[in-house]
């Protein structure tokens, strides 16, 4: 792959879950940009780690904690955010598969839904108010994140089937070998690893979280959608926030 096609793939991957101005014209780019999620979430941490290192210079940790919490969701339009609520929708349904296929197609958003947004919302803004204190840790923290979250995805991807017979998200699936797809995994988990202890008990929550999350989606749905790509995300996204948050 030539360096115009991973730009193609990267800005086609900002357009499809982030609303950050990436230039002109739309690019869908769906088999490749796959790979590139993890360098959106680079992005994403990066935006986040600079406009964190500003806001603890005004605000105190609690108050800092919930504006990083809302500008990650602005960042991404609330995309994955709404994956999540119709995900737990469906799956906490008790309904059969295609029911619960059905629930979440269906864009109004139940009490479940709700509660499992503001669950994870409220994850989010205790581990970001709760990390250490602003310095070189913590920047590389919010970095990494980020990008382990939305690297999630490529697991869920090239680990199971899609659960629809058709849809948005079935685009993104195709013949390509699971390692190559995480070939830019490794910068996130190097600078998870550079924040010693912490960033240790980070990537086992990580592998933990995803390794559930897989089984309980294969057992529930025997597949995976978008909606549950996106609940992966930021329920990964929560849980690695209080993880980091950890006194070690």
């Amino acid at each position: 792959m030539n360096m115009k096609e991973c730009v193609l793939d990267l800005k086609s991957a900002l357009q499809f879950s982030t609303i950050l101005p990436v230039g002109a014209g739309n690019v869908f780019r769906p088999v490749g940009q796959v790979a590139m999620f993890p360098v959106v979430g680079l992005i994403l941490g990066g935006i986040l780690a600079f406009v964190d290192a500003v806001l603890s210079n005004i605000w105190p940790p609690m108050v800092v904690g919930i504006l990083d919490t809302v500008l990650l969701m602005v960042l991404t339009g609330g995309f994955h955010l709404d994956g999540l609520g119709d995900t737990a929708d469906g799956l906490f349904s008790h309904r059969p598969k295609e029911r619960a296929l059905e629930i979440m197609k269906d864009s109004r958003s139940g009490a479940m839904g709700v509660l499992a947004m503001i669950a994870i919302l409220a994850m989010k803004w205790a581990g970001l108010a709760s990390m250490s204190a602003p310095g070189w840790s913590r920047a590389l923290l919010l970095i990494a994140i980020p990008a382990l979250a939305r690297g999630s995805q490529i697991f869920g991807i090239g680990l199971l089937p899609y659960g629809r017979k058709e849809g948005t998200a079935h685009d993104l699936f195709g013949d390509v070998p699971l390692a190559t797809r995480l070939r830019f995994m490794i910068a996130p988990v190097l600078l998870v690893l550079c924040t010693g202890g912490r960033g240790v008990m980070v990537l086992l929550v990580y592998t933990g979280i995803t390794a559930v999350l897989l089984a309980w989606y294969k057992k529930k749905m025997g597949g995976i959608t978008g909606d549950m790509l996106g609940a992966m995300t930021e329920i990964t996204e929560g849980f690695l926030f209080v993880a980091a948050a950890a006194a070690l």
